[in-house]
């Protein structure tokens, strides 16, 4: 089975039961050839003690947390779900909850939680942008630099693939610090939507 036929709406059912990335998902479908139970297998061989089957528990509790920014131009709301209303309570969890809102506030260019959410026309849009920049290299190179070049773009407008710029954080990601609460709490921590508002934009 190729990475290629893995259904997006599986790796979203295994990111919700496991709270792994979605490449990690991907490759671990492909290697389970679609056995969503075979896939959990392998990732828990794999990334150990940070992965569970959270079964299909959904993130139905959370908490919804508010950041504005000294001087008051600059503000986020977000909402970060887990499994029960005893985690959404949680200090850690709300915690995370306002270190991500100071994060966004911190980054203009983030628009989308993860990479499955840049819809495809943005995603064509941007390359085709590359494509003409490339389009005077070797023809062998060109792809790869597209591809290069699209996947730097990615991680400037998608949360989970911020580095926090919180030094506290050593350089950690969004998606890390959200690996590390889901196995902490042993549950499904979603960061499920964020505004940013920033006057006169």
């Amino acid at each position: 089975m190729s990475a290629t036929d893995v259904s997006a709406k599986d790796v979203k059912a295994l990111r919700d039961r496991t709270g792994a990335g979605m490449m990690d998902c991907k490759k671990a479908l492909t290697e389970a050839e679609g056995d969503l139970d075979k896939a959990i297998e392998i990732l828990r061989v794999k990334q150990g003690k940070k992965i569970q089957d959270l079964g299909e528990r959904l993130a139905t509790e959370g908490t919804v947390q508010a950041y504005v920014h000294a001087g008051a131009k600059v503000g986020v709301l977000i909402e970060v779900d887990c499994n029960t209303d005893f985690v959404a309570n949680n200090e850690d969890f709300v915690g995370f909850a306002r270190d991500i809102a100071m994060q966004i506030a911190a980054s203009p260019t983030v628009a989308y939680v993860s990479r499955e959410d840049v819809p495809a026309e943005v995603r064509e849009a941007e390359s085709r942008v590359y494509e003409q920049e490339a389009a005077e290299k070797p023809e062998n190179i060109r792809q790869k630099i597209v591809d290069g070049k699209l996947d730097s773009w990615l991680q400037t407008i998608v949360l989970l693939e911020q580095e926090m710029h919180n030094p506290k954080f050593e350089g950690k990601t969004v998606q890390q610090l959200r690996d590390e609460l889901t196995a902490k709490t042993g549950e499904n921590v979603v960061i499920r939507r964020f505004t940013r508002f920033a006057v006169g934009q």
